[in-house]
């Protein structure tokens, strides 16, 4: 009897004590809930009342352009006069690094705004937000860019300017925190030239446009090709041929005609470089070839990157034809 009651008493207490953890964990999931729907009330106040507010994290990323980086062969520093026009912030204490990096894009037609910490850059950024890339030194006295970059992804005028981490950091972990500050990107020191060619046409918006202008003009129209060359294939591969041996370095040689003001040759070399393209098919080359041409007449700047870019993606995709031939 003494043992039957025992039972009893344990199982109730056992009860009593399942409850107790019962209700407990309820009035927890009660009080997240409604810290949650209080901290979203005073976001949707602040938003109303036209306090800054921070966008998620996705949004930001959805604003930011990234166009699909093509394969390339070692960049130049003529490579980068594809990007002229477009700005950079340059945070970064180290006066070495800066001129390292101002030495690569010197002649490229982009402007560089230093700033030697991370208050500069935030200084330049309260009257001056035009910038494809913010290039963000991770370690710098005063305002580091890890403080920098939270400020900058917390400001709505700024958070959609992409933030590319400069440091020799390359642990996993490192890398960790700084994409959870909000960086987008990593950029090794020393500095890889290739590396920052890649980051620039992936965020840049010329490249954008010029890629939606072309989205329909492949490299190589094969059928086109043919179709001009009577369908006579054997015909159409000796064309080809020709200008692979002929053409291949053509932007190589158009530069060196105009630095030694040769405006003539390289017009004429243009227009044979014209006929050729189009007989084959390239249209997009043939394109960029006549803009080229055009400023050539109208004493106008002369930008060969793009002509260049052009150039290896007709050679790639001849090479392509011919494999598939064979």
């Amino acid at each position: 009897m003494v043992l039957q009651y025992q039972n009893e008493l344990f199982a109730l207490a056992a009860i009593l004590l399942l409850m107790l953890i019962y209700f407990r964990i309820k009035q927890k999931n009660k009080t997240e809930a409604d810290t949650k729907a209080a901290k979203k009330e005073e976001e949707l106040k602040a938003e109303q009342s036209g306090q800054i507010t921070v966008t998620p994290q996705k949004e930001i990323q959805e604003k930011k352009i990234q166009n699909t980086v093509p394969r390339h062969a070692k960049i130049t520093k003529e490579d980068f006069k594809i990007f002229a026009g477009e700005r950079i912030l340059l945070a970064e204490d180290n006066l070495i690094n800066q001129k390292v990096i101002l030495g690569v894009l010197g002649d490229s037609g982009i402007e560089v705004v230093v700033a030697n910490d991370g208050q500069e850059a935030l200084d330049i950024l309260q009257t001056d937000k035009n910038f494809l890339i913010i290039l963000m030194d991770a370690h710098m006295p005063r305002v580091d860019g890890f403080e920098a970059t939270r400020a900058i992804r917390h400001d709505p005028q700024n958070n959609h300017i992409p933030v590319i981490a400069l440091s020799g950091d390359t642990a996993s972990d490192d890398i960790r925190k700084m994409k959870e500050a909000g960086m987008d990107e990593h950029l090794e020191k020393p500095l890889q030239v290739d590396t920052l060619y890649d980051i620039l046409y992936k965020y840049s918006a010329k490249i954008s446009a010029q890629e939606d202008n072309s989205l329909d003009i492949p490299a190589l129209d094969i059928q086109r090709g043919l179709q001009v060359c009577g369908n006579d294939t054997a015909f159409y591969h000796d064309i080809l041929k020709e200008f692979l041996v002929t053409y291949s370095n053509s932007a190589e040689e158009l530069e060196i005609l105009l630095k030694n003001d040769k405006a003539d040759q390289a017009d004429s070399l243009l227009l044979d470089i014209i006929g050729v393209s189009a007989n084959i098919g390239a249209d997009a080359l043939t394109a960029c070839a006549n803009d080229i041409k055009n400023n050539i007449n109208a004493n106008k700047n002369i930008n060969l990157a793009l002509y260049k870019k052009r150039v290896q993606e007709l050679v790639q995709s001849i090479n392509n034809y011919f494999l598939t031939c064979n």
